[in-house]
Order: C-alpha cells, then structure tokens, then sequence
C-alpha cells in the first residue's frame, strides 16, 4: 500500500516551532455550541449502549432530510449507513464492490485514500489522468477507455480534493452513462458536497436513483468535526443485507454521542455552517488575488477550501521541494506528486486557515 504523501509533511510540520500549515484539510473554525452541548448530553444521561449496526435512526433521518433541503435527493432511510467518517464509508463501499485483482478507476490527481484502500483489499487502483488543460476535469472518454474485463468500479469525486474542481449535470449523467453501458459500481465522494462556490452541488448519488452508485458523506468539514468521524455510506438496495454483517464486524456501531453530536449538526441552526462558508470563500478569494498580483497560476476554485497552484517552474521533484521549503520557510503544503504522477508540478493549500496565515503563507511561495 502506498504511503501519504501529506502525512509525511504534516508529521514533520508536527515536530518543528513556528510553522503555518497549510497541507491538511482542517477548518480552523470551531464547533458550534449546540453540537458540543448534544454529545455532552449523551454522556450525561449515559446514553453509551450499542446501536443497530446503521446508525440511530434520528441521525440517519436528519441526513436525509439535510440531503433533501439542500440537493433535492429524496433518499430511503433503509439506503444511508453511519460511518467513521467518509473515510471508512469510502472503504466500506469499495469492500463491497472489489475482490482481489479486480480493478477501480480512481482520479488523477485525487485524494490518497482513492488509491490505498484498494490496495488494502488486493483490488488495483487504475488512475484516469485530469489534464490541466482540460481544468482538470473527468473526461467519461478518457476513462472508458481504460476499462477492462476487471473493472469493477470508478471513484467521482465532486467537489474535488485536491483540486476544488466541480462538475456539472452534463458530465455526471456522461460518466453514469458510462457505468451503465460497462455494468460498473460508482463510488461517489460528495464529502464537500456543502461547498460550492458557484452553483447548486450536483450529487451523482440523487441522480442514479439508487441503482448503481455508492455515495460517500462526511460532516467532518462543513460542522468542523473532523476528529468526531461521523460519515454516511448512501448504497443501493442490494446491500442492505450485506451491510448488516460488514458493519458488525468491522465498526459494530459509531460512538453514540458523537451520533448525537450528528443530530445537532444537521437538525440545528445552520448559521454556523453559513459563517464558515462565509470565511473559506473570503480567504480564497483574498489567496487567488495574492496569486495573480505574484504571477502564480492556480485552478479557480469551484468548490471545497483548497487552492491547487502551479509550480511547475519550481522543478521536477516537487515533492523534495515541498520538504525543503517546509525546513527552510516553515511552510507546510502538500505536493501535488502525493494525489498522483498527475499533480507532479503542483500544491495544494488548505485556505481554511487564518487569513493572517493563508496569506503570509503563500506570499513566501517562490514566483515564476
């Protein structure tokens, strides 16, 4: 299995004075009162029993009501699972879509876990290229090109981590299409799905009805939960059973408060969630004028709070350079070389950070 590339600069951020980081994906905003004062609850009334195996039904109807109001989905309750965070979502569903030596298309560049959880379960990541000169952009060409007799599955993810990119409904029914045509699974990461910056989020999971995508939710980064691990897996019918069994034996259940904690989030006041959309959107647009003022090239963000910016003019080794530019600048960003041989050239920064930090940050990036 791969290793990340971010944690290898996070953990070396972790062990020097006086550094800003920039490489992980953490809102610097706190978590609202209500939702600290709903775990608390729990613990108060001991409320610290198992529960079934998806989750308590208050949380899971809370996310479907949220998916409701938010991306017009209309989701069955028996259909949306508790996770530890998208992270084990995302394991859970490709366990149960791959056995071993079967294939998955993951984007390139795109997040770490695309590739490592599929090597965990001796399935092989393939990776479809995203082409800078295309924005980075899924081409559904490209990557049915790429199947075989082992593909079994293709990841989506939108909005993108690392790249912020989003996609439309033109080229998410292209890409279902293709799913179909082939009899594939699609594995849908919507875990920014709350942050987009110039229009509605469209959400593969809503538009398959249920059939043949996996969808992927988090609220790590719209409530600032990332250490609480409360996820969502959204699949299809067929797996209502399987799942019973799978989620016994690796989870049993999620941590109960922090189930609460859940309930707060998606039932309560939102004007939380408004605020910190508020700040991740004023710090990219402050960061994106700082880049063109310095002659940088970047991808506009469309969605999530990272920015992908090109520094291709700084060498071949991009990562060798964001290690050297940590020790010398105390600047922690991830290079793009760790998403895949596709980001080779670039970084990506987390602009959910202090202003005062975002932008000292990058005014230490070397200009072409």
């Amino acid at each position: 299995m791969p290793t990340s590339g971010i944690r290898r600069i996070y953990e070396l951020a972790l062990s020097l004075d006086g550094v800003i980081s920039l490489a992980v994906g953490e809102p610097d905003v706190p978590v609202a009162p209500h939702i600290a004062a709903a775990a608390k609850a729990a613990w108060d009334r001991d409320d610290t029993n198992y529960t079934a195996n998806a989750g308590i039904a208050p949380l899971r109807a809370a996310f479907v009501a949220r998916v409701a109001a938010d991306h017009g989905a209309d989701l069955p309750l028996e259909h949306v699972w508790v996770t530890v965070g998208g992270t084990q979502a995302l394991h859970q569903a490709l366990g149960l879509v791959l056995a071993e030596g079967d294939e998955v298309l993951v984007p390139d560049p795109g997040y770490t876990t695309f590739s490592m959880s599929p090597r965990m379960l001796g399935a092989v990541p393939v990776r479809y290229p995203l082409h800078p000169d295309e924005g980075f952009l899924p081409d559904p060409d490209r990557i049915e090109a790429l199947i075989t007799p082992r593909t079994r599955a293709v990841i989506v993810n939108s909005p993108s981590n690392p790249l912020g990119t989003v996609l439309d409904e033109a080229r998410s029914r292209a890409i279902l299409d293709l799913a179909e045509r082939h009899d594939l699974w699609v594995i849908s990461d919507e875990v920014y799905s709350e942050l987009t910056w110039h229009g509605p989020h469209v959400s593969l999971t809503a538009l398959d009805g249920g059939h043949r995508v996996l969808g992927v939710f988090s609220l790590s980064k719209t409530y600032a939960l990332t250490g609480v691990r409360i996820g969502f897996l959204v699949a299809p019918e067929v797996f209502s059973e399987p799942l019973r069994s799978v989620q016994e034996a690796m989870i049993s259940c999620v941590s109960v408060p922090d189930q609460y904690a859940g309930v707060a989030a998606l039932a309560g006041d939102q004007g939380h969630v408004d605020a910190a959309r508020a700040h991740y959107r004023g710090n990219l647009a402050a960061a994106t004028t700082l880049l063109r003022e310095r002659g940088i090239g970047y991808i506009e963000p469309a969605g999530a709070f990272y920015l992908w910016i090109d520094l291709r003019h700084v060498g071949d080794d991009i990562d060798a350079w964001a290690h050297r530019f940590l020790l010398e600048q105390r600047v922690a960003v991830a290079p793009g070389s760790a998403f895949g041989p596709s980001g080779e050239g670039w970084v990506r920064v987390c602009a959910a950070a202090s202003r005062e930090d975002l932008i000292a940050g990058l005014s230490l990036l070397p200009a072409p």
